[in-house]
């Protein structure tokens, strides 16, 4: 996959930063209310950890919703099995004696960084990270069984 340039910021942490430059956002991202969801009960004492403290700064930012849970659970659980790997790494170092007797590099080693790795693509994955979020271009759901909304639809199309 080729990179597509700088990830765009999400507006939200734009208009925190006083940088939101009104031609340039999109004004199709969804606009979602923000709520911090229930962190799933299968999560490490690692992952919860880190849900709780990341959780309540993203919602502070206006940049978690309730669809937001499995990809932060994810983060989560990824951020859990790196720390844990980190942990290892530090007890067992990087090189470790194979059953024959030569060094060889700490499985550990590739499980920290497989967990490096997926962090970083969960940040991106369906639009559901901060930053990738800018590019999703939701329209409107319009009820067409709803008499009032029909007749704004119409308003708006100049019947």
């Amino acid at each position: 996959m080729t990179a597509r340039g700088v990830r765009p910021l999400p507006t939200k942490l734009k208009v925190v930063r006083g940088t939101l430059r009104k031609g340039r956002a999109n004004a199709h991202e969804p606009a979602l209310p923000v709520e911090i969801p229930r962190c799933p009960a299968h999560l490490s004492a690692e992952a919860k950890r880190e849900w709780k403290r990341i959780s309540r700064d993203l919602a502070d930012y206006g940049l978690l919703t309730r669809i937001d849970r499995a990809a932060l659970a994810l983060y989560c659980e990824a951020w859990g099995r790196w720390v844990e790997a980190e942990k290892a790494l530090r007890t067992y170092g990087v090189m470790i004696k194979a059953p024959s007797g030569f060094p060889m590099q700490s499985p550990y080693l590739a499980i920290a960084n497989k967990a490096m790795e997926q962090i970083r693509a969960l940040l991106t994955e369906f639009g559901m990270s901060p930053s990738s979020r800018t590019r999703v271009h939701a329209a409107a759901v319009v009820d067409e069984d709803n008499p009032l909304e029909r007749l704004l639809r119409r308003k708006g199309e100049g019947a």
